[in-house]
């Protein structure tokens, strides 16, 4: 069975569906390629960034979003010597009309998402649609193979984009090798009970050898407990036991409920990876998001990295498709404006790398008493890492044909 569109899109995480809704309102057409039914899985951090949030705004969002509630963090305050000291204030960010990071499951936020592309005449989602391939022609990337219920088809498609995350099969497909930056931990998810209403925060736990991050949800916990890159066949070695006696270690509150723990299959490995593409786009073929520059979880600026690389691509596709003449040239030009952001944010996570896997190595890196004085004597500077974290390098403003 074969069938053609426009734009064939690859995977629907946030970056995908961005990019099908823009191109939809723009009046190209869409068909978006999602191999699982729902968007009911476990996203890990959930972070909604405040450029992100600007976007949805800016695209006549704002009111769905709002409806579904979320968990606002406005700053990450750490104990420095016995102070208290606000080290991110996302406050200061005066250009910024939504000044803070939302949490929010991020199924609910793909939801709207879908809901809004469904909306418009050009754009088709299709579920339960798994990409098992490419289409070549001609030495150029034609479209997709697929398997969906029905079983194997066909899409043909003036230009496929690979937005199926860091371990992307269209990249694979087409020949497009990233380039690995070493990274020297990986990172555990949990879920632990909350049994009480607590300030959100993305403040790290930190003590000798781990670290971790508890992200509040409802009614519990998503729990980011870190340690060093090849640990996992000792951990789970070690057992349930000893596994809920280092948590207890280093979050004490949660020593009543970390028995919710039954097993290690309840603790999900990942391994953590950076890299990205020297090239992101063949004759046909554009990668996005982790599919072109898989991120490290610090800071949880992945997501809206590749939500900043589908405007872009947006931006500057819509006409070309309009005109079925998407060129390696305008491919090209979305990596352009796209790569700075990327290797900016790749080095400021490099950086935090370093003092992490001296904290995972066992030493003791608590900042000295000064530090605290000095963020208490000048609060300006908390407005530096906050940038880096809620608006980036280069961020991309919705388009006009989109904007509603």
């Amino acid at each position: 069975m074969s069938q053609e569109t426009t734009c064939a899109i690859i995977g629907g995480g946030p970056a995908g569906m961005i990019l099908g809704l823009l191109l939809a309102r723009a009046g190209v057409q869409v068909t978006l390629l999602e191999k699982h039914g729902d968007f009911l899985h476990d996203f890990r951090g959930d972070t909604v960034h405040p450029t992100t949030l600007r976007l949805i705004d800016e695209l006549g969002l704002w009111d769905r979003f709002a409806a579904l509630g979320c968990s606002q963090i406005h700053q990450i305050r750490l104990d420095v010597a016995g102070r208290n000291v606000t080290v991110v204030d996302f406050g200061r960010l005066r250009r910024q009309p939504y000044p803070y990071v939302a949490m929010i499951p991020q199924w609910d936020l793909l939801n709207v998402l879908a809901e809004a592309a469904q909306a418009e005449p050009t754009f088709t989602l299709r579920m339960q649609t798994e990409v098992t391939g490419l289409l070549h022609e001609d030495g150029r990337v034609a479209g997709v193979r697929y398997q969906d219920r029905d079983g194997p088809g066909d899409l043909r498609a003036d230009l496929t984009v690979a937005c199926d995350g860091r371990m992307s099969v269209a990249r694979y497909e087409a020949g497009l090798r990233p380039r690995e930056i070493p990274v020297n931990f990986d990172v555990w998810w949990f879920r632990l009970p909350a049994e009480s209403a607590t300030e959100p925060t993305l403040a790290p736990r930190l003590g000798l050898g781990r670290a971790a991050v508890l992200i509040p949800r409802v009614g519990y916990f998503q729990v980011a407990y870190l340690g060093l890159k090849g640990t996992d066949a000792q951990v789970r070695a070690r057992g349930i036991e000893a596994f809920r006696r280092e948590v207890v270690e280093l979050i004490p509150e949660a020593a009543d409920t970390v028995a919710a723990l039954r097993n290690m299959d309840d603790v999900k490995h990942l391994d953590v990876r950076m890299n990205r593409l020297r090239h992101w786009s063949t004759e046909g073929l554009l990668c996005i998001g982790d599919a072109a520059h898989a991120m490290s979880p610090v800071g949880g600026v992945g997501i809206n990295l590749a939500v900043q690389d589908a405007v872009a691509a947006a931006t500057r596709l819509a006409e070309p498709l309009r005109q079925h003449r998407v060129s390696r040239h305008d491919l090209a030009a979305v990596q352009r404006r796209r790569e700075l952001p990327t290797v900016v944010t790749q080095s400021v996570q490099r950086v935090a790398h370093r003092v992490l896997d001296a904290i995972l190595r066992g030493e003791d890196l608590r900042p000295p008493a000064g530090v605290g004085v000095v963020l208490d004597r000048a609060p300006w500077l908390s407005a530096i890492p906050a940038y880096l974290v809620g608006v980036g390098a280069r961020p991309e403003r919705a388009p006009a044909f989109a904007r509603r």
